[in-house]
């Protein structure tokens, strides 16, 4: 859709003050949304070339499917043997 810009310069000198400032406000507000937009896309584009993230989620999903899967307690549980084997030297 192409837009006339010279019509929408001459609409915006021809309305009142108050209105002229919401436009403005507006566009600021698309401007924002744009960053915002551009910047999702890069942490997304970062996500996916992250080898040590998909490594992680792919184990996940593999924990998950094989019902490898920790409750709060039993999570905690686990995680204070590993501590406590660590404290006496031994490989986790």
């Amino acid at each position: 859709m192409g837009v006339n810009r010279e019509e929408l310069k001459r609409l915006i000198d021809q309305m009142p003050e108050q209105d002229a400032l919401q436009v403005y406000d507006f566009i600021g507000f698309l401007s924002l949304k744009r960053e915002k937009d551009n910047q999702h896309q890069l942490d997304i584009s970062f996500l996916e070339e992250d080898s040590d993230l998909i490594r992680q989620v792919q184990h996940s999903l593999e924990d998950r499917k094989h019902g490898r899967l920790y409750g709060k307690e039993s999570g905690l549980e686990y995680l204070r043997a590993k501590v406590k084997d660590f404290e006496h030297g031994q490989n986790i």
